[in-house]
């Protein structure tokens, strides 16, 4: 008998491994500064491990309940009905999550059918297209105004069919870090007035907004929290990417269904981190303070940048700054954003994500995103690198 194995016909068979994953092994091979993937290289206060390691110790090792540890989804519906307003049922309106895009991979499984066209603002995460695709779904991409990333409601309206089942927004937003505005979230609710469109909001980023400027969810606004499903992370908020927990709000009918699907692809998430996560959250300077944190780090960057031949966009949230590199010299700037991403991780030896990376169709903008959310020293090392290009 011979020895063979099967190949089945792919569910995903135009994708390969994601940029992230890409950038980043170049990263590390020619021991660049890794500013491409977005994690921080910095540890999380070691009072929330401790707190971790406290709940090991006292016997959280097994399975707590499929929709999360109570103690944490109480602690998540008070600080959400503190900062925006909105009651959610720690008991039926929650579940914690094996990280975000579990959470959002499993929004979309539980209520996209094929044959559902779901509308995804462009650039955008790079896990949605697939997500989709793995429901059964049909992406419709609506592009952002390409200077400042704002939403084009008159598209958006075009782009609804009696077929559209959910709309997919994400701010603060990554890779541009703008930030939805109260007029902007109030034009959506009424664009979606009279349909049945889901909204899922993807919010991880929600305690990095800067300059004076407030995290507008859609949990503030009754009409849209009674439609969506509102995702955040304790890995960006914390520093403890690698932890991989999150979770999801929604009215009781939305979290039933999320429910029926989340206990089968994982059922439950790490106990002892959901008690020490609980325990942590008791203090909410951590997160209060985030945005402080970060706008110091981002105002460090940018100040690095900015006698560069890079071009700063606006970066009023997330911790991510996109540049433009038209000014950089001829030869450059006429490289596609993927091609010099690589150059500089090679070459100057700095990572970068190119912006194409974020549209299911490519893009030719001479955009590259950066992200700092890193050291004091890791920042000045890429700066003084990124300085020498000219």
């Amino acid at each position: 008998m011979r020895v063979h194995t099967p190949v089945p016909a792919s569910r995903l068979p135009q994708l390969g491994v994601t940029v992230f994953s890409v950038m980043s092994a170049l990263a590390q091979q020619h021991q660049a500064v890794n500013l491409g993937q977005g994690f921080p290289d910095f540890e999380g206060d070691p009072a929330l491990l401790d707190a971790v390691n406290d709940a090991m110790r006292a016997g959280h090792n097994q399975y707590p309940p499929m929709p999360g540890v109570p103690a944490l989804r109480q602690a998540i519906a008070a600080k959400v009905e503190a900062l925006y307003g909105h009651a959610y049922h720690p008991d039926t309106e929650i579940t914690v999550t094996a990280g975000a895009t579990q959470a959002i991979l499993t929004a979309l499984l539980a209520v996209v059918h094929p044959g559902d066209e779901v509308v995804v603002l462009e650039p955008a995460y790079d896990s949605y297209a697939p997500n989709i695709a793995l429901a059964g779904g049909t992406m419709v991409p609506v592009p952002l105004d390409p200077t400042t990333f704002r939403p084009d409601f008159d598209r958006i309206r075009a782009a609804l069919t009696p077929r559209t089942r959910a709309l997919m927004i994400n701010s603060p937003h990554n890779p541009s870090g703008a930030v939805w505005s109260a007029d902007e979230l109030r034009q959506l609710a009424a664009l979606l007035d009279g349909t049945d469109v889901l909204v899922i909001s993807d919010e991880v980023y929600e305690h990095m907004v800067y300059d004076g400027g407030q995290h507008q969810s859609v949990s503030r606004l009754p009409e849209l929290a009674a439609r969506s499903f509102v995702v955040s992370s304790f890995g960006k908020t914390y520093h403890v990417t690698g932890w991989k927990v999150g979770y999801v709000t929604a009215p009781a009918p939305l979290m039933a269904e999320f429910r029926k699907v989340h206990q089968y692809n994982v059922f439950t998430v790490n106990s002892a981190m959901q008690h020490g996560i609980a325990a942590y959250m008791r203090d909410p300077a951590p997160y209060l303070g985030l945005s402080d944190f970060y706008q110091r780090k981002r105002d460090r960057f940018r100040a690095g940048l900015a006698g560069s031949a890079f071009a700063l966009r606006p970066c009023p949230g997330s911790y991510f700054q996109s540049v433009d590199y038209g000014g950089l010299p001829g030869h450059l700037a006429a490289m596609n954003d993927m091609d010099l991403c690589q150059w500089l991780t090679r070459e100057i030896g700095v990572a970068a994500i190119p912006l194409s990376a974020f549209y299911t169709g490519g893009s030719a903008a001479q955009v590259i995103r950066f992200c700092f959310a890193k050291k004091d020293e890791t920042l000045d090392l890429a700066l003084e690198r990124l300085k020498t290009i000219g």
